[in-house]
């Protein structure tokens, strides 16, 4: 069996997740309240605790140019706390452009009525996911 991966969409008030594995598509799973970028910890333990991934990958939001933007550090501290918490790796990916990939895949798929914030979130969070999987195995999409 594949081992499975989460993802997140870290946001402020609100965290995308996807799972996937290095064998399957990356599917999005559910999106997290959060309050300052804090989640329901015991919500985020259950899925962990459900799925059983063997790694962690958090979407680090990054200016175009690559540069920090305030919200990058609070996504590292997410990271952090993650690793910490749960004793599983985590992986950082590049996540420019993820939400605007999102919504537009959302909105060709059902118009402005399927512009759901959580819709929203957990599919930039298997757009992070796909992206991370298409870094250690380049040829996975290209074969």
């Amino acid at each position: 069996m594949a081992e499975l991966l989460l993802a997140f969409d870290f946001g402020l008030r609100q965290i995308g997740v996807a799972i996937g594995s290095r064998l399957t598509q990356a599917r999005p799973l559910t999106a997290l309240v959060a309050q300052q970028g804090c989640p329901n910890w015991q919500k985020l333990s259950k899925l962990v605790e459900n799925w059983q991934p063997k790694l962690l990958v958090v979407g680090l939001p990054l200016n175009m140019d690559g540069s920090e933007q305030p919200i990058t550090q609070a996504a590292r501290q997410f990271g952090v706390e993650l690793q910490q918490r749960f004793a599983l790796p985590v992986n950082l990916q590049d996540e420019r452009l993820s939400t605007v990939e999102a919504k537009a895949h959302l909105f060709k798929q059902g118009g402005y009525r399927a512009l759901k914030k959580t819709q929203i979130d957990a599919l930039s969070a298997t757009l992070i996911l796909e992206s991370w999987l298409a870094t250690i195995n380049p040829l996975a999409n290209n074969p």
